[in-house]
């Protein structure tokens, strides 16, 4: 078994209770349409190119302003696939399942989704790979950016358009 203890150096982690049940939360995750909706800060707008929600599969995103083209933005794999319970996907290796050097960091990000009697325990742990990589992505805000999308996530949960 592989040891998923949090390393406060290394991880980054945020929690949100979400008021939907964690297969609503879930259906936001899987549903390209639903994804494209809370994927990246707003104003920004997501596009989803590929996302096959299954071990090994592409996880690939673009992004744009109001206008203008849309720029790459997310390009990795699943690794771990729990419906409606647990996501884990990385950067490092890219859809093509070849080596990858993203920028601005290298991370495997870890969503879970716990019940809770008030929704779902909505919870995600970035991994990086040494204490610069995880000290940069904080310094370029993840608290602000992953805390707004997964604002955005639970708004369109809880709004029921997810059912």
């Amino acid at each position: 078994m592989t040891d998923t203890t949090l390393d406060p150096r290394l991880d980054l982690t945020l929690e949100r209770m979400i008021r939907a049940s964690p297969s609503s939360v879930w259906r936001a995750w899987a549903n390209p349409e639903l994804l494209a909706q809370w994927w990246v800060p707003a104003p920004m707008h997501a596009r989803v190119d590929r996302l096959e929600v299954q071990p090994g599969g592409g996880f690939v995103t673009s992004m744009r302003e109001e206008v203008g083209e849309y720029t790459p933005h997310t390009d990795g794999i699943f690794l771990v696939v729990e419906p409606e319970r647990r996501l884990v996907f990385t950067n490092v290796i890219d859809s093509s399942w070849r080596p990858a050097k993203p920028e601005p960091v290298s991370m495997t990000a870890e969503i879970t989704l716990d019940e809770h009697a008030e929704g779902t325990m909505y919870r995600v742990v970035v991994r990086h790979g040494d204490p610069a990589a995880r000290d940069l992505h904080e310094d370029l805000g993840f608290f602000e950016g992953w805390g707004s999308v997964t604002a955005a996530l639970a708004d369109l949960a809880e709004s029921g358009l997810t059912r």
